[in-house]
């Protein structure tokens, strides 16, 4: 889905829209709900608790899939997709365990594998009280920065609406490259991740 279709549907829609877009592409639709909320269609506090209620929710439900579904089908694509074979689990386990905060930022800036991370987070049994403290931290450091990145890139139009749907093209334009420089980053992280293994 393109940004200028997310734009043209939050500005339609607003709440409405919001939960079930952000379920499917979260971190694009945080960027344009910063954006919108600087011209006002969104408050901005709530869309920041929103993102984060999402994200833990999120993490809670990949966690519980690893933690209760660790034989299922589901869980082993996920491990595929990781690249983790089932006598990786071991290593995995020592690594939740002695690097937990690194592991989860890692694992949550990854492109493409974030899910796999926290599945294997629950295949391992990481500590809950754990987990949720650093997914916290790293929901905050994700998510906050691109809604306040879009907050300060709308208020860069001077804050009117105006303005914004006449250069929507150049909105969205920078809003591809600073979602592109987030996937980039994603990528080298797990490129790093993966070096390291």
């Amino acid at each position: 889905m393109s940004p200028h279709n997310i734009a043209s549907l939050i500005i339609e829609y607003r709440y409405l829209v919001i939960v079930p877009l952000a379920i499917i592409e979260g971190p694009i639709v945080a960027f344009v709900s910063g954006t919108l909320a600087s011209l006002g269609y969104f408050n901005l506090y709530a869309i920041l608790v929103f993102f984060f209620a999402r994200d833990m929710i999120m993490d809670a439900l990949y966690y519980s899939l690893g933690y209760f579904g660790s034989r299922t089908q589901f869980a082993h694509r996920m491990l595929k997709r990781l690249g983790v074979k089932e006598e990786h689990l071991k290593e995995l386990h020592v690594l939740w365990d002695e690097k937990p905060g690194r592991t989860m930022f890692i694992g949550k800036f990854s492109y493409g594998i974030a899910q796999a991370f926290i599945v294997v987070a629950g295949m391992v049994k990481m500590e809950l009280r754990k987990f949720f403290a650093y997914g916290a931290l790293a929901a905050i450091a994700q998510y906050f920065t691109l809604i306040l990145v879009g907050y300060f890139f709308g208020n860069a139009f001077g804050g009117r609406t105006t303005i914004l749907v006449e250069n929507l093209q150049y909105v969205i334009a920078g809003a591809t490259l600073i979602i592109s420089g987030y996937y980039i980053f994603r990528w080298y992280v797990r490129r790093k991740f993966k070096e390291e293994e």
